[in-house]
């Protein structure tokens, strides 16, 4: 797998957030079900961005890059992300880059202008296939600068020649840097092979990124991704999120109010190439449903299935065979998350009612089935024993939660980290902060 990873140009963001846990899942899930995964996700640390907000603050382009790197790192980690096996940094590959894009002015495919090298889209066969739509349309609808010296409005940049004050690196057409769209090409390649399986990225690389990404692997013979999959938008209040229209919220922002497992929760909840909504009040619903889990997990006194790793198969001793084969139909059925949620709250249920009408067996089976399953999804139980609180942490407890109510941010942070350095796990529900022994 091929995952088009972050441009370290800022914190990472909701939409961030999605796509990383979208193929996580998927990963976990092929893991879970006995396949071996390669899974690549690359850093962008030399782009237009990260050159200009480098220089709005006056800082080093390599040092910001990586101060940035650091928080995407350090907020996948919260998330529980699984580090990819391969991250590879656009910065080491530029002389690959070069390879390719002098192969493809030697084919004729490519051709220099005074700022840079384009490739020529009518040039490529297929050209507009991921789009679902073909050349002509494409052209019409092309967003892009004007530069008299390109062939047509839709040819996109594979080499750009340096401008004074950015970084560069020699090559044939002169001093420069590789345009976005050759980078991942190169890197899975690399990587991954010829045909590797499946390139994945969220819906708005579709156009052009990717698009421009396979144009270049076809023009040079080689056989690129076999699938494709495109996970959809996050809305805030009805809007897709983005930049541009100036509402996206950092995950670090999130994680900071709310359980970091609500996050995968509220992907789960959503097929993936769905909208999904994030507003607190479709946060609280995916902690109350963490609530019960971790309720469950006490109950029977069920370890976090993640403690030691991914779960593979293999680990289903002591559970609803029939269940995991309800669960892996629906996983199968293109990645259908929700369906196989629902199951697992079908099994929580089961569980608590086996239990309360005196059928221990049954009861933990069905418990251990939802730990299992859990665990395929990536999301971690925590049980635990509950203890009661002594005043002075209670009143901690207290103070943490009229801060969030009151928005107070700063002042509920402060309060999670003395209660964390006096071995609390702190924990945000629908009813409040909850807090255990490690």
């Amino acid at each position: 797998m091929y995952v088009c990873g972050p441009t370290v140009d800022g914190v990472p963001h909701l939409g961030h957030g999605r796509f990383s846990l979208v193929f996580d899942v998927l990963r976990r899930y092929l893991l879970f079900t006995g396949h071996q995964v390669t899974y690549v996700s690359n850093i962008t640390d030399i782009e237009d961005k990260i050159i200009d907000r480098a220089a709005a603050q006056g800082v080093d382009i390599a040092e910001f890059a990586a101060a940035n790197e650091a928080l995407w790192w350090e907020v996948m980690d919260a998330l529980g992300v699984l580090r990819p096996d391969h991250a590879p940094h656009a910065t080491a590959y530029v002389d690959r880059m070069i390879d390719l894009v002098a192969d493809l002015v030697a084919r004729g495919v490519a051709y220099e202008t005074g700022d840079g090298v384009y490739l020529s889209v009518k040039d490529v066969p297929g050209y507009g296939l991921l789009a679902h739509q073909p050349l002509d349309s494409l052209r019409v609808g092309a967003r892009v600068e004007a530069d008299e010296e390109k062939r047509s409005p839709l040819d996109f940049v594979l080499w750009k020649k340096a401008k004074e004050g950015e970084p560069s690196w020699e090559a044939p057409w002169g001093a420069g840097r590789p345009g976005w769209h050759t980078e991942c090409v190169v890197m899975s390649l690399d990587l991954l092979g010829d045909g590797f399986d499946l390139h994945g990225g969220a819906i708005d690389l579709i156009f052009p990124h990717h698009e421009n990404e396979r144009a270049q692997a076809v023009s040079t013979d080689r056989v690129f991704a076999r699938h494709w999959v495109h996970n959809g938008w996050v809305t805030l209040e009805g809007e897709k999120m983005s930049k541009s229209l100036g509402n996206f919220t950092t995950l670090s922002d999130l994680l900071a109010r709310s359980d970091a497992r609500a996050y995968r929760l509220l992907v789960l909840r959503s097929h993936y190439r769905s909208p999904i909504e994030v507003t607190p009040d479709t946060v609280r619903d995916a902690e109350s449903g963490l609530a019960r889990l971790d309720e469950l997990a006490r109950r029977f006194d069920l370890a976090d299935p993640l403690a030691t790793g991914p779960v593979v198969v293999g680990s289903e001793e002591g559970v609803d065979a029939d269940a995991v084969d309800r669960f892996r139909e629906r996983m199968d059925d293109e990645l259908d998350t929700p369906g196989a949620l629902a199951g697992v709250f079908d099994l929580v249920r089961q569980a608590n009612a086996a239990a309360d009408g005196g059928d221990p067996s049954d009861a933990l089976q069905a418990a251990r089935t939802v730990a299992l399953l859990c665990g395929a999804l990536g999301l971690p139980l925590r049980g635990g024993v509950e203890v009661e609180l002594d005043a002075d942490t209670a009143e901690v407890v207290q103070r943490r939660d009229e801060a969030r109510a009151g928005g107070d941010w700063a002042l509920a942070d402060a309060l999670r980290q003395q209660l964390e350095t006096s071995g609390w796990v702190v924990e945000d529900g629908p009813d409040g902060t909850r807090i255990r022994r490690r």
